[in-house]
């Protein structure tokens, strides 16, 4: 089995065929795997974990980032139970249960996404792909901008 190695976070190469084109492709173009040490089809196993990053800044001045492996075909709301953060973090758990059902993701009431996208708890996740938790603000940016330029 070939690991590639890009970071600090590590996917083995033994995929479905269609993804391992795929990803192949992409570390070979940002330097993570040279041509020659590609994984040909025939020599691939089943054994399909990916991995991805975890960032949820709960305060200021609280943040908390996690690597995690994980299997293809995992969702978001698995990500963040394997991660321990539905156990960690009581108010994520909460309002995972409330949302569960929901498939379009609401803008002011949504919690997590990846890279900066609202993703319903459903998405499925895909190689180092950064699932965001999001905090509710105390108060809207634009308000504290004009408080701000009034001086």
């Amino acid at each position: 089995m070939v690991k590639l190695t890009a970071g600090e976070g590590q996917i083995d190469s033994a995929m479905p065929l269609s993804q391992n084109s795929t990803i192949q492709q992409a570390a070979v173009q940002y330097g993570v795997l040279q041509q020659q040490d590609a994984v040909q089809p025939d020599t691939l196993q089943q054994t399909a974990i990916m991995t991805v990053y975890l960032a949820y800044a709960e305060e200021a001045q609280r943040q908390h980032y996690l690597t995690l492996q994980v299997s293809y075909g995992t969702t978001l709301y698995e990500a963040l139970g394997q991660a321990g953060w539905l156990t960690q973090f009581e108010g994520l758990a909460r309002w995972c249960e409330e949302v569960t059902d929901i498939v379009t993701p609401t803008a002011k009431r949504w919690h997590v996404g990846v890279y900066a996208q609202k993703q319903p708890l459903s998405y499925l996740l895909q190689p180092f792909d950064r699932i965001e938790v999001y905090r509710s603000l105390n108060a809207d940016p634009m308000s504290q901008r004009k408080s701000k330029s009034r001086g």
